[in-house]
């Protein structure tokens, strides 16, 4: 039996560019042999939570593994940890060992561009806003960077060390990047916008106007909110509400806290 590749962060990384991750992740909701269970969310001791995720189609199984420790936040230790184990069907081996959280962020920014791809105005380039400066704003820079062709960006975070080290980042990739104080106030000039905070709190709630583009991230169980309730109900009556997968009905904090019937909004596979 061949030992399984247990590859760490950068050779995780190394194995997933945006672009091509968004291709895959168009051509996945098509393949009608891909099935997704319902995810297990375990709340434990502290605030935090364990997530166990399966997944297969014809020729692989796999399962992600991680925590989540809202309480790790600005801290050294990240707040998302874990693994994804992919197993041969066939031959029932353990064929890889994946760095979960670089998978968590290059997944979540990946389908965030797919859904900008079909979603967000044509030939809009930026400015691109981005309201919090963690992993998740560096993956999505990255991947909107990549993707989209963005070249302009803006970043609004609690923490100013955060937001600034986001923009250096930005500019060493030869983008034209700001710090913003105001995400409220920046979101006019900005028709792209990320919202991937922890979700402890609103973090957005002006109104967009109807060429704006939203992919709110952060909030993924019911009690997680980002957007405020009065911006949900705004673009569900003026604008378009797509969800990423069916679970959104259960887990959309925005969505749910707003009010909103979440069962009725389409879901990216039936967007593509």
């Amino acid at each position: 039996m061949t030992p399984p590749a247990l590859l760490d962060a950068p050779a995780t990384a190394a194995l997933l560019p945006y672009d091509r991750l968004a291709d895959a992740i168009e051509a996945l909701l098509a393949d009608p042999s891909v099935q997704v269970p319902a995810r297990l969310v375990q709340p434990l001791p502290g605030g935090g939570s364990l997530f166990v995720m399966p997944a297969l189609d014809a020729t692989v199984a796999i399962t992600k593994l991680i925590t989540f420790t809202p309480a790790n936040g600005g801290g050294p230790r990240p707040t998302i940890q874990g693994d994804v184990v992919v197993f041969d069907i066939a031959s029932g081996e353990r064929r890889l060992v994946l760095d979960g959280p670089t998978v968590t962020a290059r997944r979540t920014a990946a389908v965030s561009l797919v859904a900008a791809r079909h979603l967000a105005p044509a030939a809009v380039d930026g400015p691109l806003l981005i309201v919090g400066a963690g992993a998740q704003g560096r993956s999505h820079l990255e991947a909107f960077a990549q993707g989209l062709g963005v070249r302009r960006v803006r970043v609004a975070s609690r923490s100013a060390a955060s937001a600034q080290a986001l923009v250096d980042h930005a500019r060493r990739l030869g983008l034209q990047a700001e710090v913003v104080g105001d995400a409220d106030a920046a979101l006019a000039a900005c028709p792209l916008v990320v919202t991937c905070t922890p979700a402890a709190g609103v973090v957005l709630s002006a109104l967009p106007g109807p060429d704006h583009f939203i992919a709110a991230v952060g909030a993924f169980t019911p009690r997680m909110v980002e957007i405020a309730p009065a911006l949900c109900r705004h673009v569900a009556g003026h604008g378009r509400v797509v969800v990423d997968t069916r679970d959104a009905e259960h887990e959309a904090g925005d969505l749910l806290q707003a009010g909103l019937e979440v069962g009725g909004f389409a879901d990216l596979r039936q967007v593509l």
